[in-house]
This record gives structure tokens, sequence and C-alpha cells, in this order.
């Protein structure tokens, strides 16, 4: 059968994976913010994932004509797919707790148009049970089909690494699993068929939902453990990059560094196991133990930072602190829970004129979701506390002499800077 697939959602996971298929197959690319569809249709990717010219090699050519990738906010365009593909973002609430509704919502987008013999592939983060036991039923219910009859499941956790131009998607090695033996076959087979690292097909759906969860819960905790060391050698006056460099030296030591951890998957998925287990009896020790380190990092930093004025006599009312960095992570335009807020809100609350300069954060989106200013360009204005909180390549080039006065704090949460921070985290 001639596969036509339909990715709903073109985020950071959705779009390069919807290129990629595009290279072999005819593929719809779906999503309800018809602005997203019509920068990518014009070969413009704002999440940096995609270059232009990745992109034109799959949108339209001279004639106008679609070469693999068609994108759209219409529904009418998923009718005639027969593989289905989700790809939407599964964040928390204010109280830490999943949100599936954009991922119940895809799924009565795609029951609207579902046939016998479909396939439907989820790669959003979930727990254990949500493919089979939330999006089953609500397919079942919206095509009025049944489920392992007249379509089949599958779960293919994305493995996206935003900003990382090394790791691409084709070369991370994919899990992937389907509800029936037949349809774990054909999803591996559909999967093998563009992914160059290759596939390991998982036994069940559960286990593949599982796998994505410690995943990023697995790298979590190493970072609160290193965070937590950041705390102590602090305390002890001992540089903290210095020792992980020696304890690097033994073979199986794993290299992480401490820092701010937020973003759409370390900050979120362990919630998704924790509620999990919570819901079948367990409470979840060492898991929330590690969110809860993570998640006081920016005010941590914040503390650090006004001890350091102090120790320099600098008035902190109305003194003023230049944030540089907003975005989640490094090279990487995306300020979805981003931790660096904590470290502004922190710093506001003692009367400090706090602000964030982040040259790939979108400044509307910056002002929309977290209320302050983005700075679009240092106008050479001096400032009493510079905080290097993001390692963008940009920032490594900066002279931050240029900025600062013969008092200036400088704090370096990555511990980058080579040569002028007062601390590190």
């Amino acid at each position: 059968m001639k596969k036509k697939i339909t990715i709903i959602g073109l985020g950071y996971v959705g779009l390069p994976l919807a290129r990629l298929f595009a290279t072999k197959y005819s593929v719809v690319g779906f999503d309800i913010k018809t602005p997203r569809v019509n920068e990518i249709n014009n070969g413009i990717d704002s999440t940096l994932e995609l270059t232009n010219d990745e992109l034109s090699k799959v949108l339209k050519d001279s004639n106008n004509n679609y070469k693999g990738l068609y994108c759209t906010s219409s529904e009418r365009d998923l009718l005639d797919s027969n593989v289905y593909i989700v790809t939407v973002p599964t964040p928390i609430d204010e109280h830490n707790k999943p949100l599936l509704d954009p991922l119940l919502m895809a799924s009565k987008t795609i029951g609207k148009y579902l046939k016998k013999g479909d396939f439907v592939i989820y790669e959003s983060t979930v727990y254990p049970g949500v493919t089979e036991e939330e999006c089953a039923p609500l397919l079942e219910e919206v095509s009025g089909l049944v489920f392992n009859q007249d379509f089949y499941l599958g779960y293919s956790p994305e493995r996206i690494n935003p900003g990382d131009k090394l790791h691409t998607i084709e070369k991370i090695l994919k899990v992937t699993s389907g509800s029936t033996p037949d349809a774990a076959l054909q999803i591996d087979d559909l999967y093998k068929s563009v992914i160059t690292a290759g596939t390991h097909m998982a036994p069940t759906i559960r286990v593949a939902e599982a796998a994505k969860v410690i995943e990023n819960s697995q790298r979590d905790i190493n970072i609160a453990f290193v965070n937590e060391l950041a705390k102590i050698f602090n305390k002890l006056n001992i540089n903290t990059n210095d020792v992980l460099a020696a304890a690097r030296t033994k073979w199986n030591f794993l290299p992480f560094t401490p820092g701010l951890v937020g973003g759409h998957c370390i900050g979120v998925d362990p919630y998704y196991l924790a509620q999990k287990a919570q819901s079948v009896g367990y409470h979840p020790e060492i898991i929330l133990a590690g969110r809860r380190v993570n998640d006081s990092m920016g005010s941590y930093v914040a503390s650090e930072v006004i001890k350091l004025m102090i120790s320099k006599d600098i008035i902190l009312k109305d003194a003023k602190v230049l944030i540089l960095g907003f975005t989640f992570k490094e090279n990487c335009p995306d300020v979805r829970n981003t931790k660096v807020i904590d470290i502004y809100n922190n710093l506001t609350e003692y009367s400090i004129n706090a602000s964030v300069y982040d040259p790939l954060a979108d400044p509307i989106q910056v002002k929309q979701e977290y209320g302050i200013s983005n700075l679009t360009n240092l106008s050479g204005e001096k400032y009493d506390a510079i905080v290097l909180a993001v390692a963008h390549n940009e920032f490594l080039k900066m002279d931050l002499r240029l900025i600062s006065n013969e008092n200036t704090v400088v704090y370096d949460v990555k511990g980058v800077l080579k040569a002028g921070a007062d601390q590190t985290l």
C-alpha cells in the first residue's frame, strides 16, 4: 500500500520529522497555528531546527508544485492519509500535573478522518498507558471504528535535541512499537526507511512509553546531583568545574554539569512518570527530589548574585543587573518553561532593575508568556551585575568589559567564560 503520511504538530519535533519523511513519501504537515504554517511554506523555520535549504528541498519547486511536503492548517487536507503521526506538546500545569489536552484534541481531529487499515502513531511524551487507554477509545468514539480491528496504533518516542546540529533526527536510533505484532513490524519498517541510525522495536507500546519518560527522568536526576554538588562545593570554596574535570578522568564517570533545567522535556517528563506512579499507589522519592533540586536553581543563582553584590558594597535598590540569555538552553530560540525567569523574578523582589538580553528569543513571545521585555540590543549601558544564564555562542564572544563598571559582579551560570567571572555555578 502506498503511504501518505500526516504529521500533526509542526514544532521542534514535527517539522524535522515531516521533512525527513518527505524525502521518501507524500507528507501533509498539519498545525492549528496558521502563522506557523505560512512561515514554513515560505521556507522559514523560526525554531532554527531546519535551514532554508533543507526546507526548500521538500517544499514547492519553481513551478509551484509540491515535492513531498505540503503544510496546512486546514483539516480537510487530512482526508486521504493512511498514516497519522502525532507530535503535539504535552506540557504540565501550574501544579505540575500532566496536560493531555493537545494530545486528546489531536486524536479527536484524526478520528474524523480515520479509515479502515489506517495507522496512528504517537511521538508526544506520555506516561505508560496513555496511547491505548486514553487515545484509542477517543479514536474509536469519533471514527466509529474498532481499535486493532479497523485501525492500529503505534508509539515511537521523539528524541529531538533542540539546537543540536550533530545529532539530527535521522542519526538518532528510534524506538518503535505497535498495538499488534504485525502493526509493530509495519511501523518499524516505516521508520527504518528514513532513520539511518536504525530502530529498536519495543515489545509493547507501554514499554516504549515508559522508555521515553525514564530517559529524561534519568538526566534530570543526574543534573540534580551535580547541582547539589555545586551548592556544597561553593560552601567549601572549591571550583565545581575543576572537581568534575578531575572526576571525568575515570572511564565510567558520567559527564553531567550543573545548570538550570527547563524546557519541554527534562523539566517536564519526570512529572508524567511521577503522576502515573502515584495513581497506582507509589510515591516516587528520588524522581521528585531531583525535580525539587532543579526547580530551586533559579532562586539559588539569584541569591548568590545578591550576596556577591552586597560583598562589593553595591546598593541593591535600583541596581542594574543584566541577564544574558532567556531561552531554556544554548543556541536554541525556545523559551518554553525556561528557568531564567526564576532568576529574574527573584532579583526584582529586591527592587533590582533587572534586564534580559537574548538575541535568539522572540521579544513578542517573551512578553506574551512571561510579561517581561527582552532587549533587542545592548546600547553600551553599564551594569552593576551581569549574569550569564545561557551559553549562546554569541555571548562567548562578547567583551563584558564594554558593559561593566569597575565594580561589576559577573556570575557565570554555565562556567563557560574564560575570564572575568566572580563566581560560577
